[in-house]
């Protein structure tokens, strides 16, 4: 028989706490192995337990659920977090995320979403929240700029052809520029990537889809 998954369950609501109790002990493949009504206490109890999954309250008292989280790592590094919140706003998910935790789910979720969110963060997958996966997306549409995008757009073009294998010489006949301009080119497209060989420079212009 496989191991049950031990979960820690951490939020300053009891009623919250026990819902969410009733559902996940009535599990066959799940025990929860302790309870924590704010930050402070979870990761006290994080660190003698050394829970497979943390399901965590973020705004918690004393000590909020994403700095909880952060310090988690250290303290119980194979334990992975699972945050639980009211808020679909794109902040909390990137704070939290960033502070380690696998997961983002809705407090107002249904019972199967919170089972496949511990089921996925045990096995060392992600899982978000139907409700927050467009607010996630949008943020990181918002946040992560392409670094392509820095390039100007004849930039851009050299940098293909530099992926498809021309040569300086071969790229300046097509675009009529001189070798001492596409050698310029080929200069301040590694700078603004921050990249030191073409090999690296192939490899940006592969996943940006500039080349096959």
């Amino acid at each position: 028989m496989r191991e049950k998954i031990r979960i820690l369950l951490a939020d300053d609501h009891a009623v919250v706490r026990q819902g969410f109790k009733m559902i996940l002990a009535a599990q066959p493949d799940m025990e929860i192995v302790g309870e924590a009504g704010n930050g402070r206490e979870a990761l006290d109890l994080a660190g003698q337990l050394q829970p497979d999954v943390a399901v965590m309250d973020v705004a918690m008292p004393e000590l909020n659920g994403i700095e909880a989280t952060r310090r988690l790592a250290d303290l119980s590094p194979r334990t992975r977090v699972l945050a639980l919140s009211m808020h679909k706003d794109s902040v909390y998910v990137r704070e939290i995320l960033r502070a380690g935790a696998r997961g983002y789910l809705l407090k107002d979720s249904i019972s199967s979403d919170l089972l496949a969110a511990v089921r996925a963060v045990a096995r060392g997958e992600g899982y978000l929240s139907p409700g927050v996966s467009d607010a996630v997306l949008n943020d990181y549409r918002r946040h992560v700029t392409d670094p392509i995008d820095l390039l100007t757009s004849r930039e851009r073009e050299v940098l293909q052809m530099i992926a498809e294998g021309k040569t300086n010489k071969e790229i300046a006949t097509v675009l009529n520029l001189s070798v001492y301009t596409v050698d310029a080119h080929r200069g301040r497209i590694m700078e603004k990537l921050n990249m030191h060989s073409v090999n690296e420079l192939v490899r940006l212009a592969v996943r940006a889809g500039l080349v096959d």
